[in-house]
């Protein structure tokens, strides 16, 4: 074993850590013997290998799992249910020249899905499709029917919706009486009685092809490759004209995977693997401007495409243009690029203000509701006058601060739409489908992750009611099994560049394959300061001599940031996360800490 990483175990008797919360350590004595057999077996360093094995790593997946390949991951697209339908239809509109139209959510995956279809339209030359991404204020989620009618009136004869459309019985009604032929490739939990539309989606309750972790891009990227195969029986593809090249499009899947917190294991995980290299490149000339206006420094991760790209496609769904995202990965002028680039960025500065204030009002409404009761399963919140593009990210932000399920919840009149974010192991998709069925909520649905709905005002304190209810025991179940698990242990000396970029063998980390997490035992606390409005600097002075600078993210008013600023000459194990930051062209490890356990 290393001299810089060492077995948690001898250090993990923390009951009860500053957030109130026990520390175990990751691997038990099967998992401790299988990193001993990785090691053996592969020669890998001792700490990727504790990780491997604490991600469910076998000795016998271990090389596939570090070099993961989409000839080994990719299904077959026809195990999905409708896809061999809605290939063939998409194929004769490509044959024929017909004019189709792309109806695509407001939020990344719906761009890059979108953006996915334009470009394969292009290069098999073919009409340029309509495109519409509505919007979030006046139309809300998913496909309307005056939209429909305007694409048809346009001449569209074909409606393709992407990350959307799963339950929208009277849109495809209209479009039905026009004369429009309708494909659905989503991933939203789906209802037992679907639209009258060619439907592909891994979730809904007959499909049985096992790929219900895919984001919508991932489907779409599926059905590509299942139009591609098809073209190419009928030679459609030749010199002239070759097929196009599916692997460049990676970019957009993995970036959409990441931003909807899709499981980065199995084939997600490959996309993004494949896709973080190939953005190395810039080749996509409007992603590379984007990467440019948020102020990138080194090689992209899927830290960057989570928190910084993300959130700049999605501004302009939030609270400006909801095309403008779609319309910027599609682009080939480098000028143009740069002008909705540098929008894009303007409008997410936009954004974190209107966030920064309506989070402080969600939290004292929050901090309200725990007064009355301390058996809360879910938080549910809403505002007169909350900006409707950022109750996502609030919801978020009280699911964070409070650890549970929590939905917050814009009211315009009557009527109120919101977004809630879940604890892992909580299915508020689920929740809110089996709301809307009961009459508690006028409509919604999502993933287990994050769902959105929309309440009448005379109903909210039922639906909040009915999600408590209904969430109480696998909140009480996810609360039970809440310990911080802990990789390794770390001495303060061996945190460095290289002990990162062997730990990065096991990413790109996020949903599903959760960023290793590791103790740095009796850490003294030699400064700590306030940095930004929310963030806590500190400088930790380890028992082998080295000094070592960490933060902790929004931290301010938390009992964590309150321990480490009044905590100056004290000693911690210290719980911490590791990562990459480039500043001015140096790379440097950032020390991020999550959590603090008092060293007696």
């Amino acid at each position: 074993m290393s001299a810089s990483s060492i077995s948690p175990r001898a250090f993990l008797g923390v009951e009860r850590s500053i957030l109130g919360r026990p520390w175990r350590a990751r691997l038990d004595a099967a998992g401790e013997a299988t990193a001993l057999a990785l090691v053996q077996a592969h020669g890998l360093d001792d700490l990727l290998a504790r990780v491997l094995a604490g991600r469910g790593v076998s000795v016998a997946d271990a090389a596939r799992y570090l070099d993961p390949t989409l000839r080994e991951l990719m299904p077959d697209p026809s195990t999905l249910t409708a896809m061999d339908e809605a290939v063939e239809r998409l194929a004769r509109a490509i044959e024929t020249g017909e004019q189709i139209a792309i109806f695509g959510d407001y939020d990344v995956d719906g761009a890059c899905s979108s953006a996915l279809l334009i470009d394969y339209w292009r290069t098999a030359g073919a009409p340029e499709p309509f495109l519409h991404i509505p919007d979030r204020i006046f139309e809300g989620y998913g496909p309307n029917s005056e939209a429909i009618r305007a694409l048809a009136g346009r001449g569209a004869t074909l409606l393709v919706t992407v990350d959307c459309g799963t339950v929208s019985h009277e849109p495809f009604a209209v479009a039905r009486d026009l004369g429009v032929d309708v494909i659905v490739l989503d991933h939203h939990q789906a209802p037992e009685e679907l639209p009258a539309a060619t439907i592909v989606n891994p979730n809904r309750q007959d499909d049985l092809s096992g790929q219900g972790a895919l984001c919508a891009a991932g489907v779409v990227f599926l059905a590509l490759a299942g139009l591609t195969r098809r073209l190419r029986a009928r030679d459609r593809w030749s010199e002239g004209r070759p097929a196009p090249d599916l692997l460049s499009a990676l970019d957009l899947v993995a970036l959409a995977t990441v931003a909807d917190v899709a499981p980065l294991t199995g084939l997600n995980r490959a996309f993004v693997v494949k896709g973080l290299q190939l953005m190395r490149n810039r080749g996509r000339i409007g992603l590379a401007a984007l990467m440019d206006a948020a102020r990138m420094d080194g090689p992209p991760r899927a830290y960057h495409l989570g928190f910084a790209l993300g959130p700049r496609i999605n501004a302009g769904g939030r609270i400006g243009d909801a095309g403008l995202g779609a319309r910027l990965l599609t682009l080939s002028d480098p000028i143009e690029a740069a002008r909705i680039a540098q929008e894009l960025d303007r409008l997410n500065g936009e954004r974190q203000t209107i966030e920064k204030h309506t989070l402080e009002e969600a939290i004292a409404l929050a901090e309200r509701e725990f007064v009355k009761t301390n058996r809360l399963s879910c938080l549910v919140v809403q505002g007169p006058d909350w900006h409707p593009g950022v109750v996502g990210l609030i919801a978020a932000r009280l699911k964070e601060r409070f650890n549970i399920p929590s939905f917050a919840i814009a009211f315009n009149g009557e009527t109120g739409s919101g977004s809630g974010r879940s604890l892992s192991g909580v299915d508020i998709g689920k929740a809110v489908r089996k709301a809307v069925d009961q009459g508690y909520a006028v409509k919604g649905g999502g993933h287990a992750m994050a769902a959105g709905v929309t309440v009448a005002r005379g109903r909210f304190d039922d639906l909040r009611a009915f999600l408590n209810e209904t969430l109480a025991d696998a909140v009480e179940a996810a609360r039970d099994a809440d310990a911080l698990v802990i990789d390794a242990a770390l001495t303060g000396r061996g945190v460095n560049l290289d002990l990162l970029r062997r730990v990065e063998k096991a990413g790109p980390f996020g949903q599903g394959n959760r960023e290793p997490l590791f103790v740095l035992p009796e850490q003294q606390i030699a400064d700590a300061s306030v940095v930004g409005e929310k963030h806590v600097r500190v400088r930790l002075r380890s028992g082998d001599g080295a000094s070592l600078d960490a933060i902790a993210f929004r931290a301010v008013e938390t009992p964590l940031g309150e321990a480490l600023l009044r905590g100056r000459g004290e000693r911690f194990h210290v719980a911490a996360r590791l990562s990459a930051n480039t500043f001015r062209g140096v790379e440097r490890v950032e020390t991020r800490i999550v959590d603090l356990a008092r060293a007696d």
